[in-house]
């Protein structure tokens, strides 16, 4: 009688254990499903590289399993619903049926899923980095069952995805984490306002940074630097001075203001005289982003932006062209030579940007100046001036500095440029 009392108690501390084990192990994979599963690859690589010492080597230790996300997935499943089915049957020993129910539900329901989720979702990075060994060789145990299964899913969803923002997200991402918006972000609003507009930059174009050719200050080559002219390009305050002929929109090059510091005013020295830099075009749809590249190489840091008028298709380098055109020749006296005269001259095209990963702000069409001609001075002794071909039309005058405002969304202002204190601006840019 002793010996079955001691059998049968022996027996029902087992079953408790067993049960207690179920509990936990049922629990532990709920949770696993949701602590692991809800961290995408892209989550864990930015933890695995830029994260704190601590999530550095939880995410190292992750990221092998993780990366199979379906196997690992069929692997949890797997081994939840055999605890959860399991631990009825032994519960079923102990009290009756309707109990075994009753007690198997309450159990998975707060120790099996409520619990452990919550945990997970909150600590799921420290606690699957601690059980990742134990997490492998259940996917060894299980992986004939899970293997086919992962497969299956494979063929039918697709294999694991990279869940990247788009722009528009990665920008409201970054507003978020901003001081400003309350979150415990640690962006200042500088900060912030230079990444959105560092991400709205391949949207935007030439056109709208640019100046518009009506509102630019500009000087005629055949121009006498005397006092009046000299006083006028101090007062503007420009580093760089677009020069035209005969008309406000055929700009044919510029002249660095540091190079008239040593002509004095009484001698009226013509401007077709100076040293006068070849000026690029660019097309108005042309991204900035092109635009910044080609600044950054120091080549010039103004450019004429034109807009096709007949042929689109067709995007040309300043300095020469396919079509006949104007020969334009500055005479020594000033006067203006006759226009009746026209001439073939071989036009260098736009050479199209390297094929990059980033082609979604790579336009198939953008062009770019080339380095020989943005470096070149204009050589006047009876050599024709550059002209706009008749398909184009001068828009506007684009500098880095135009870029650098659309980058930071805010005006810039040198000591020569006046701004009121009601926002309102009155800058005369180049």
């Amino acid at each position: 009688m002793t010996v079955e009392y001691s059998c049968c108690e022996t027996n029902f501390f087992i079953h408790i254990l067993i049960i207690v084990f179920l509990v936990m192990f049922a629990g532990l994979m709920s949770g696993l499903t949701l602590g692991l599963m809800s961290m995408s690859l892209v989550d864990l690589e930015v933890l695995a590289k830029s994260g704190t010492p601590k999530d550095r080597i939880y995410a190292a230790k992750i990221l092998p399993v993780v990366k199979n996300q379906h196997l690992l997935l069929c692997t949890l499943l797997i081994c939840n619903a055999a605890a959860m089915e399991t631990l009825p049957i032994f519960l079923d020993s102990l009290v009756t049926a309707w109990g075994a129910i009753l007690i198997s539900v309450t159990l998975i329901l707060l120790f099996g899923e409520i619990i452990p989720q919550s945990v997970c979702t909150r600590y799921g990075l420290a606690i699957g980095a601690t059980v990742t060994p134990f997490v492998r060789v259940l996917v060894w145990i299980c992986f004939p069952v899970a293997y086919p299964i992962s497969k299956l899913l494979d063929f039918m969803l697709g294999h694991g995805h990279v869940a990247l923002f788009r722009r528009a997200e990665l920008k409201t991402l970054v507003n978020f984490h901003g001081n400003e918006a309350g979150k415990g972000g640690e962006l200042t609003h500088d900060e912030t306002t230079i990444i959105a507009g560092a991400l709205e930059l391949s949207e935007k174009t030439a056109s709208d940074a640019m100046t518009p050719i009506s509102e630019t200050f500009a000087i005629d080559i055949n121009a006498k630097l005397d006092r009046e002219l000299m006083s006028l390009i101090l007062e503007k305050g420009h580093s760089r001075v677009p020069v035209y002929y005969e008309q406000s929109t055929n700009i044919i090059g510029l002249v660095l203001a540091k190079n008239l510091l040593t002509i004095h005013p009484e001698d009226k020295v013509p401007v077709k005289n100076v040293t006068i830099r070849r000026i690029p075009r660019v097309p108005e749809t042309l991204p900035l982003y092109d635009i910044l590249n080609e600044f950054q190489k120091g080549h010039s840091h103004m450019a004429v932006v034109v807009r096709q008028c007949k042929r689109p298709e067709e995007q040309h380098v300043s300095g020469a062209s396919d079509d006949p055109v104007k020969e334009v020749k500055v005479d020594v006296d000033g006067e203006k030579p006759p226009k009746d005269k026209t001439l073939k001259r071989p036009l260098q095209k736009w050479k199209s940007f390297p094929n990059s990963g980033n082609s979604s702000f790579r336009n198939s069409r953008s062009k770019k100046w080339t380095k020989d001609l943005d470096s070149d001075i204009l050589h006047l002794n009876g050599n024709p001036l550059p002209q706009l071909p008749e398909e184009e039309e001068a828009v506007g005058i684009i500098t880095m500095e135009d870029v650098i405002e659309e980058l930071l969304q805010e005006e810039i202002f040198d000591e020569t440029d006046h701004h009121f204190d009601d926002s309102c601006t009155g800058i005369a840019k180049p």
